[in-house]
């Protein structure tokens, strides 16, 4: 069931504000529980974000976004406790990847192969993690020399573009969220159904959601 499927967010300030709000609203709108961190910060207190836009400039343009609440306290979590990992972007993982715990619960999840689904600058915290070595992924652009410095193999993708290698599930940009979202759900090993085909065998081993779920009913 989706609702006993635990999410770590793992956020920090100035990350982008789409690719931490939408993920954070979508994912639990399906159902999942997802709780959203940040170092030395406690459930209730909040993070600044930025909104990156790509407005003809040779790099993209930051503006203030919004105030986003968190809902968990970093200090309370235990990786072990949790079935994948979300890495919004923005210029929060060139911090956070400076902190010794963010590493090491970012390591965990590569480690243990649990799905991982990271976007944009969050490429910078899987890399520093040793996250990407071996693995082939996306991240924006800017990034990319560090994805290799970092024994990953960086794909050049459209802005709306996912990569999909095993656990790991990644994304250039804010564009990619229906195809990234669709994806890491799909490495969680969920799909979503028409409700009259709830009560049928899951196909591939994957469970399944009643499309009655985003209309507002309970986790199925």
């Amino acid at each position: 069931m989706p609702s006993n499927v635990k999410l770590l967010m793992i956020c920090g300030d100035y990350m982008e504000d789409y690719e931490a709000i939408v993920p954070f609203q979508a994912l639990q709108m399906l159902g999942f529980r997802v709780d959203a961190v940040c170092p030395n910060k406690k459930a209730g207190d909040k993070c600044k974000t930025a909104v990156h836009d790509f407005e003809g400039d040779q790099t993209y343009s930051e503006k203030p976004g919004h105030n986003f609440q968190l809902n968990a306290t970093f200090d309370d979590v235990k990786p072990d406790g949790y079935d994948g990992l979300v890495i919004p972007g923005g210029r929060a993982p060139e911090y956070l990847r400076l902190d010794r715990k963010v590493i090491e619960m970012v390591t965990h999840f590569v480690e243990t192969r649990k799905p991982i689904a990271a976007i944009c600058h969050g490429a910078q915290l899987l890399a520093a993690a040793g996250g990407v070595q071996g693995r082939t992924c996306t991240a924006y652009p800017a990034c990319g020399p560090e994805v290799s410095a970092a024994g990953g193999f960086m794909r050049d993708v459209d802005a709306s573009e996912v990569v999909v290698d095993g656990n790991l599930v990644t994304a250039p940009a804010w564009p990619a969220h229906p195809k990234w979202l669709a994806a890491f759900v799909d490495v969680l090993g969920y799909c979503v159904v028409r409700k009259e085909h709830v009560s049928s065998p899951s196909k591939a081993g994957k469970h399944c959601m009643a499309s009655s779920r985003l209309a507002g009913g309970g986790p199925v």
